[in-house]
Protein backbone atom coordinates (compact mmCIF):
# COMPACT_ATOMS: atom_id res chain seq x y z
CA UNK A 1 0.00 0.00 0.00
CA UNK A 2 2.53 2.62 1.16
CA UNK A 3 4.75 1.58 -2.30
CA UNK A 4 1.61 2.50 -4.58
CA UNK A 5 1.22 5.86 -2.35
CA UNK A 6 4.71 6.50 -2.74
CA UNK A 7 4.92 6.10 -6.81
CA UNK A 8 1.67 8.09 -6.99
CA UNK A 9 3.64 10.79 -5.35
CA UNK A 10 6.10 10.74 -7.02
CA UNK A 11 4.61 10.38 -10.49
CA UNK A 12 2.46 13.34 -9.36
CA UNK A 13 5.38 15.91 -8.71
CA UNK A 14 7.66 14.44 -11.99
CA UNK A 15 4.51 15.72 -13.66
CA UNK A 16 4.56 18.92 -12.30
CA UNK A 17 7.61 19.08 -13.16
CA UNK A 18 7.11 18.01 -16.69
CA UNK A 19 5.02 21.08 -17.26
CA UNK A 20 6.48 23.26 -15.58
CA UNK A 21 9.89 22.89 -18.25
CA UNK A 22 7.44 23.11 -20.80
CA UNK A 23 5.69 26.13 -19.92
CA UNK A 24 9.26 28.02 -18.73
CA UNK A 25 10.05 30.20 -21.45
CA UNK A 26 7.59 29.52 -23.58
CA UNK A 27 6.01 31.62 -26.44
CA UNK A 28 2.07 32.33 -26.27
CA UNK A 29 2.15 29.87 -29.21
CA UNK A 30 3.89 26.99 -27.30
CA UNK A 31 1.85 27.12 -24.16
CA UNK A 32 -1.41 26.67 -26.01
CA UNK A 33 0.31 23.34 -27.45
CA UNK A 34 0.95 22.16 -24.04
CA UNK A 35 -2.41 22.86 -23.42
CA UNK A 36 -3.49 20.51 -26.49
CA UNK A 37 -0.69 18.09 -24.85
CA UNK A 38 -2.20 17.98 -21.64
CA UNK A 39 -6.32 17.92 -22.99
CA UNK A 40 -5.11 14.74 -25.02
CA UNK A 41 -3.51 12.81 -22.43
CA UNK A 42 -6.76 13.41 -19.95
CA UNK A 43 -9.01 11.90 -22.49
CA UNK A 44 -6.34 9.29 -23.23
CA UNK A 45 -6.52 8.50 -19.35
CA UNK A 46 -10.80 8.92 -19.80
CA UNK A 47 -10.85 6.69 -22.34
CA UNK A 48 -8.93 3.95 -20.84
CA UNK A 49 -10.86 4.42 -18.03
CA UNK A 50 -14.27 3.94 -18.82
CA UNK A 51 -13.74 0.65 -21.56
CA UNK A 52 -15.02 -2.39 -20.51
CA UNK A 53 -11.67 -2.98 -18.51
CA UNK A 54 -10.94 0.29 -16.98
CA UNK A 55 -10.26 0.65 -13.61
CA UNK A 56 -11.24 4.10 -13.51
CA UNK A 57 -14.19 5.07 -9.97
CA UNK A 58 -17.20 7.50 -11.13
CA UNK A 59 -15.08 10.14 -8.91
CA UNK A 60 -11.77 9.03 -10.92
CA UNK A 61 -14.06 10.08 -14.05
CA UNK A 62 -15.50 12.70 -12.87
CA UNK A 63 -11.93 14.30 -11.79
CA UNK A 64 -10.44 13.48 -14.66
CA UNK A 65 -13.57 15.49 -16.72
CA UNK A 66 -12.86 18.67 -14.66
CA UNK A 67 -9.50 18.48 -15.76
CA UNK A 68 -10.33 18.08 -19.29
CA UNK A 69 -13.21 20.96 -18.77
CA UNK A 70 -10.96 23.21 -17.38
CA UNK A 71 -8.51 22.70 -20.01
CA UNK A 72 -11.09 23.33 -22.37
CA UNK A 73 -12.15 26.47 -20.84
CA UNK A 74 -8.53 27.45 -20.78
CA UNK A 75 -8.09 27.16 -24.59
CA UNK A 76 -11.64 29.20 -25.10
CA UNK A 77 -10.93 31.95 -22.87
CA UNK A 78 -7.45 32.42 -25.39
CA UNK A 79 -9.84 33.42 -28.09
CA UNK A 80 -9.61 36.65 -29.18
CA UNK A 81 -13.35 36.80 -30.73
CA UNK A 82 -12.22 39.98 -32.49
CA UNK A 83 -8.83 39.09 -34.33
CA UNK A 84 -10.66 35.46 -34.89
CA UNK A 85 -13.52 36.17 -36.08
CA UNK A 86 -15.54 32.84 -37.67
CA UNK A 87 -12.00 30.72 -36.60
CA UNK A 88 -12.30 31.86 -33.07
CA UNK A 89 -16.36 31.35 -32.87
CA UNK A 90 -16.03 28.11 -35.01
CA UNK A 91 -13.53 26.67 -32.25
CA UNK A 92 -15.36 28.13 -29.27
CA UNK A 93 -18.02 26.07 -30.72
CA UNK A 94 -16.08 22.90 -30.54
CA UNK A 95 -14.50 23.39 -27.31
CA UNK A 96 -18.36 23.81 -26.39
CA UNK A 97 -19.04 20.05 -28.33
CA UNK A 98 -16.33 18.58 -26.73
CA UNK A 99 -17.50 19.78 -23.18
CA UNK A 100 -21.07 18.29 -24.33
CA UNK A 101 -19.42 15.15 -24.94
CA UNK A 102 -17.31 15.05 -22.16
CA UNK A 103 -20.48 14.93 -20.31
CA UNK A 104 -22.03 12.45 -21.61
CA UNK A 105 -19.34 10.11 -21.80
CA UNK A 106 -18.57 10.35 -17.98
CA UNK A 107 -21.85 10.31 -17.26
CA UNK A 108 -22.88 7.24 -19.16
CA UNK A 109 -19.60 5.70 -18.29
CA UNK A 110 -19.06 5.52 -22.11
CA UNK A 111 -16.32 6.17 -23.63
CA UNK A 112 -16.93 6.89 -27.48
CA UNK A 113 -18.05 10.46 -26.67
CA UNK A 114 -14.82 10.94 -25.22
CA UNK A 115 -13.37 9.46 -28.18
CA UNK A 116 -15.09 11.39 -30.33
CA UNK A 117 -13.45 14.52 -28.34
CA UNK A 118 -9.98 13.18 -28.54
CA UNK A 119 -10.36 12.69 -32.05
CA UNK A 120 -11.34 16.51 -32.54
CA UNK A 121 -9.10 18.22 -30.18
CA UNK A 122 -6.37 15.71 -32.10
CA UNK A 123 -7.07 17.72 -35.44
CA UNK A 124 -7.06 21.14 -33.90
CA UNK A 125 -3.55 20.31 -32.22
CA UNK A 126 -2.18 19.03 -35.30
CA UNK A 127 -3.54 21.90 -37.07
CA UNK A 128 -2.14 24.52 -34.73
CA UNK A 129 1.45 22.25 -34.49
CA UNK A 130 1.84 22.62 -37.83
CA UNK A 131 1.42 26.56 -37.72
CA UNK A 132 4.16 26.93 -35.13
Amino acid sequence: MFATAGYAAAKARYSTIDIASKVEGATPHQLIAVLYEELIKSLDTLVVGLSANGTLTRAGAIQRKARANAILFGLEGCLDHQQGGELARGLSAIYREARRLLEQGVGGHDPKPVIQTREMISEIASAWARIG
